[in-house]
Parts: C-alpha cells; sequence; structure tokens
C-alpha cells in the first residue's frame, strides 16, 4: 500500500506543478459535510492510505502530513508506515495547525488548494484567515486534482431511495416542513439549503443506502418561500417515489443543478449553516445570507412517542442477539483453547445474531471487536490482515451496533476471557464507575453535555488517567449512529440536554500495547422532576445487555453505584429472559446476579 500511495503523491504532485500550487489539501468530507462518506469520496483515504473516519492529509512538493484525532493514533501509524506522511496528532501540545504547518514548509506568499465543493464554508474561511496570518498564503478553491489522477474513482451512489414508513417516523413531512417554516420566520429567514444528508432524510421520511451503514442518499434540498425541491439524480426516484414526493409538494430537479438553483435564488435571505453547506455553494449565493445553524439538526434529535417506542423494540432485538452472542462466547471463556475463535469470528457472529431479528437491515459501523493490545486502538476493526486469535485470558473489547427499521443501536461490553491481571480489573472498575456516574445524574433542563462530562472521568482523574474521545453522542431513527449537536465531551459543546434526546454514555480508558476498556449504553434523556428551582432531567438506559461483573473490583464501588447495577441487572433479566431459551435464561440469570459489598 505504501508502494501505492506514493506514487499517488508523485502523480498529484505533477498536477500541482502544472498549477503551480506548493500544497494540496485534503479533508475527509464530502459535498454535505458527511461524517462517513460514499467511496466516491474517499479522496483523503485515496492520498494517504489512512481509511479512518476523521483526518486532513497536507500534501507540499517536498512534504507529506495527515493530521487525525485520539481515537486513530494507533491505527494511523501503522496505515501510514511506509509512505512520506507524517502524523500530526490533534490536541496534543506540540501539533501544529494545519495552516502553521503548510507556513513553514512553503514560505511566505505561496498558494495552496483545497476543493471547495468537499470543505464546510467555516471551515475555508477559517483556514483562509489562518494562512494569510502564515505570511499571506493564499488558498484557491476551484481544483479538484482527484478527477485527473483517481482513474477508476468509483461513481456517486445512484441506489433507490425508500419510503420510511409513518407507523416509525411519526410525523408526516408536510408537517415538518410546516414546522421547518416556522423555525425559519423566527429567524427571519425566508428560505434554506439542507446539505447534512441525515437531516434530509429525516425530514422527507425517506431512507437510503448510498453510504455504508449509513440510511442516507446523495441530495440537497432548497426550501423557498413559495417551495419545497429535492436535487437529486432521478434514477434513484421510483415512480411510487414521485408520486410521494409530489403528494407532499416537493419539486424534484437534478442533483447538479443545485449550484445553478442557487444563484438563481429570488428571496430576500436563505439561511446556510455554514458548517454544513460547502464552500462552493456558499459562494454561488447572491442574495443576503443568514449564517446560522440549521434548525433541523435540534429538531431531529427530539424523538417523538412513535420514534422512542422504535428505540425501545430496537434495544430489545439488540439486547436479545447480544445475549445471545455473550452466552455464545461464555462456553469459550477460560477455556484452554477458545476453538479457533478471532476478532472477525468474533464480529461474524454477532452480526448473524442481530441479522436473525426481524427489521434488521444493516450494522450500524463496522463492528470493532478488539482483543488485548487492539482493544487500545480505539476505532480498531479486524481486517484478514490483523485478525488475531483469541484466548483464555484478557479482555475482547466489543462495540457494535445495529440499523432496525425501527432505530438504530449502539453499544459497548468489554468481555474477560478468562484470567485478569489486577490492573485490568482496577482499571475496568474505574471505567465502570464512570459509567454509572453519568447514568444516575440528574440535571437541569437545558444542562449542556460538557457540563456532565466530568462525572464519567471523575474517579479516572484521580488515578491520572484519561480518554480523548468524547463520552457520548446522539444516535439517529435508523439513522447516521452518531447525531448532534448535542453531545457529552470535555471540549464546550453549547447544545442542551433535552428530555426525547438519545445520547450515549461510553467512558473508555486505553493502555497501549496493553488493553482498551470501554462500556456502552445508549440513554433517553427523560424528565426527572420539577421544583422551584425548574424543570430537571435525568438519563433512561435503553440498552439491555448485561454488564460482565467478574472483572469488578466491588470495594471500589459507592453502595449507590452498586444499587444502580443490581437494578439495571434486574431489568435486563427480566425483559430479556422471556426472549431466549432456557439454557440462555440460565446463564443470563447468573450474569444478571446482584453484587454485595
Amino acid at each position: 500500500m505504501a508502494t501505492t500511495v506514493n506514487q499517488r503523491l508523485q502523480d498529484l504532485r505533477e498536477v500541482m506543478q502544472r498549477e503551480h500550487l506548493a500544497a494540496f489539501i485534503f479533508p475527509s468530507t464530502d459535498p454535505h459535510q458527511s461524517e462517513y462518506v460514499a467511496d466516491h469520496w474517499k479522496g483523503r483515504e485515496f492520498i494517504s492510505g489512512f481509511n479512518g473516519s476523521a483526518g486532513t492529509a497536507v500534501v507540499t512538493m517536498n512534504s507529506a502530513a495527515l493530521w487525525t484525532d485520539s481515537r486513530y493514533f494507533l491505527a494511523a501509524e501503522e496505515q501510514l508506515k511506509g509512505t512520506e506522511y507524517q502524523l500530526m496528532k490533534l490536541k496534543i501540545e506540540g501539533t501544529p495547525t494545519i495552516a502553521e504547518w503548510i507556513g513553514k514548509e512553503c514560505g511566505p506568499g505561496a498558494e495552496v488548494a483545497i476543493d471547495g465543493t468537499c470543505s464546510s464554508a467555516s471551515e475555508v474561511k477559517e483556514l483562509i484567515a489562518d494562512l494569510r496570518k502564515q505570511g499571506g498564503i493564499t488558498l484557491r478553491t476551484n481544483l479538484d486534482p482527484l478527477g485527473l489522477i483517481w482513474k477508476d474513482r468509483p461513481a456517486i451512489p445512484d441506489n433507490l431511495v425508500e419510503i420510511y414508513p409513518m407507523e416509525y417516523a411519526g410525523e408526516a413531512t408536510h408537517d415538518k416542513i410546516a414546522r421547518i417554516r416556522k423555525a425559519l420566520r423566527e429567524r427571519h429567514a425566508d428560505g434554506m439549503l439542507m446539505a447534512a444528508l441525515d437531516d434530509i432524510a429525516w425530514t422527507l421520511n425517506l431512507r437510503g443506502s448510498d453510504v455504508h451503514c449509513n440510511p442516507v442518499f446523495v441530495s440537497y434540498l432548497l426550501i423557498a418561500p413559495n417551495d419545497v425541491t429535492i436535487y437529486i439524480n432521478k434514477v434513484k426516484l421510483s415512480p411510487q417515489m414521485e408520486a410521494y414526493l409530489k403528494a407532499e409538494g416537493v419539486g424534484v430537479a437534478p442533483y447538479e443543478d443545485i449550484r445553478k438553483a442557487l444563484k438563481d435564488y429570488f428571496a430576500y435571505n436563505i439561511l446556510l449553516d455554514p458548517n454544513e453547506v460547502n464552500y462552493t455553494l456558499y459562494k454561488s449565493v447572491s442574495r443576503e445570507i443568514v449564517e446560522e445553524e440549521s434548525p433541523v439538526k435540534r429538531m431531529k434529535t427530539v424523538k417523538n412517542e412513535r420514534e422512542i417506542a422504535g428505540f425501545r423494540s430496537a434495544m430489545l432485538k439488540d439486547g436479545i442477539a447480544m445475549a445471545k452472542l455473550l452466552y455464545w462466547l461464555s462456553g469459550y471463556s477460560g477455556k484452554s483453547s477458545v476453538s479457533g475463535l478471532t476478532e472477525l469470528s468474533v464480529s461474524a457472529k454477532v452480526e448473524a445474531l442481530r441479522s436473525e431479528q426481524p427489521l434488521y437491515r444493516d450494522i450500524s459501523f463496522d463492528t470493532i471487536a478488539a482483543y488485548q493490545a487492539h482493544g487500545a486502538i480505539v476505532h480498531y476493526e479486524p481486517t484478514p490482515e490483523t485478525d488475531i486469535p483469541l484466548k483464555p485470558e484478557g479482555f475482547l473489547l466489543l462495540d457494535s451496533g445495529a440499523q432496525y427499521l425501527d432505530g438504530t443501536t449502539d453499544i459497548t461490553r468489554t468481555i474477560p476471557l478468562g484470567p485478569l491481571t489486577v490492573e485490568q480489573k482496577h482499571i475496568y472498575t474505574l471505567v465502570l464507575k464512570g459509567h454509572i456516574q453519568i447514568e444516575l445524574c440528574k440535571f437541569p433542563s437545558g444542562t449542556s453535555g460538557t457540563q456532565l462530562d466530568v462525572l464519567a472521568r471523575q474517579a479516572l482523574w484521580r488515578e491520572g488517567l484519561n480518554y480523548l474521545h468524547g463520552t457520548g453522542h446522539g444516535v439517529g431513527t435508523y439513522l447516521n449512529v452518531h447525531e448532534g449537536p448535542h453531545q457529552i465531551r470535555m471540549e464546550w459543546k453549547p447544545a442542551p440536554l433535552v428530555a426525547g434526546m438519545t445520547v450515549t454514555d461510553e467512558p473508555g480508558i486505553y493502555l497501549a500495547g496493553k488493553f482498551g476498556v470501554r462500556i456502552e449504553n445508549t440513554l433517553l434523556v427523560t424528565p426527572y422532576k420539577e421544583t422551584e428551582f425548574g424543570k430537571f432531567l435525568q438519563f433512561e438506559s435503553l440498552t439491555l445487555c448485561p454488564i460482565d461483573t467478574s472483572p469488578i473490583l466491588v470495594e471500589l464501588l459507592t453502595q449507590e453505584e452498586l444499587d444502580w447495577l443490581n437494578a439495571y441487572h434486574q431489568r435486563v433479566f427480566d425483559i430479556l429472559s422471556p426472549h431466549l431459551s432456557p439454557a440462555e435464561s440460565d446463564w443470563l440469570r447468573i450474569a444478571c446476579a446482584p453484587l454485595n459489598q
């Protein structure tokens, strides 16, 4: 792979030389600022060989560097071996910004470029300002060198779109559009361009299969004062779909016409979310721009009654599959031979068990089945090249999820396969304490997840331990497994938590070369009580799956934490056991048995 990457760098530099460019910047996104993108837009992976979901590659005439976050430090180091790329670790002291590095490598007055169609307006504007500070470096945005050097580039997907049934959506498209128009009036905006694929899917009650694990489809949605138009490749629409859109008052136009539509947009102003709309489209608008976050993002995150019922149903199915998986693994745990099991065989097994459940459609992300040292690679995904056999000792970290028609799931369990070290038990217990503290907390309505994040970390911080990823993210309704803007994380995210939101709870600790521990449930924000000090909220665990108690150092848990764990396990057993075989139910009874101090 390194040889291939180095050849691609040579091809790129020939284009850069012709265009008189000192550097080219490759973000990880597509024209819709998606976290996960269709193969057509995996340009950063093509030019660097690094396949993580987050990262930016920069290539100069004589050097190359890749910036990514802590989830991918170890994976990136491995994948960049043998190439020119230098790994830049985000949020680590001493790591230069992209602009600083370009300034050092290219010098004052240089011209660099980025594809403006695959970079958000906010990022490009910030980059322009940062590069200017590096000695007047200028940024060009109208070149896509991949169109010249990527000879076998995959086409933009043209898969059929399907209607998402009202029994799961819970709100008609025309009602959602009416709510969006009301929000636009409150922001004094005449219309808006919707670019985020999951926002479009949610608004129109449609789903697709253009992006691996994410049931979305490539399109734009333009809401003007008197009409609504979806810009999409028409081969994706069946006659039934066209009739549905017409009945909902949505017109259809070709995907590639969106730029012209923005130039011809006639109303006084238009709302554009600068973090969502790409720079090329942003610059195409001739009217006044209202720069605000898309109102759809926060609408989508607050689930209605049908969506919440769907989540409960999906979590039940997922819990059944996970219980069967853990029962199956218990037959191997602690044995001198783990019967040929590997990371990939466990991954295949959990996916097979989920696929047996009603309404199963797909996995919600590539399964992370990471044994021992691989568990320290936060987003490790086993491949035939990296797959290793399991042994009757240590931890298997399993982070997995599914797309069911009625909901999306995301769960992590750290599973002991045999004897553990004192260190492993200690770390496991500290991570569990952090997980439980989030589950237990009560908080005023309007609290940001950032204000709760310390609860998951306090026991770890006391021992000089920390993790650099977020503690929690929103989860879509048969949509993207990562949904925002609300999150639980150290970095300030002002989005308030509101009753009806889903959010994960997933603290972890990762010791390079040794093991990793993460414990994750998906939670629902629910009302707690109202007092003279206002409304208070709490979390309810939607996830139904035992948390292994054998590694727990019970003396480290408070009585409140122990009570929560025992109550959770009683609920898991009561709900799941009627759906399991007698042998599986007997195993679950033991797995959910109460602990005492």
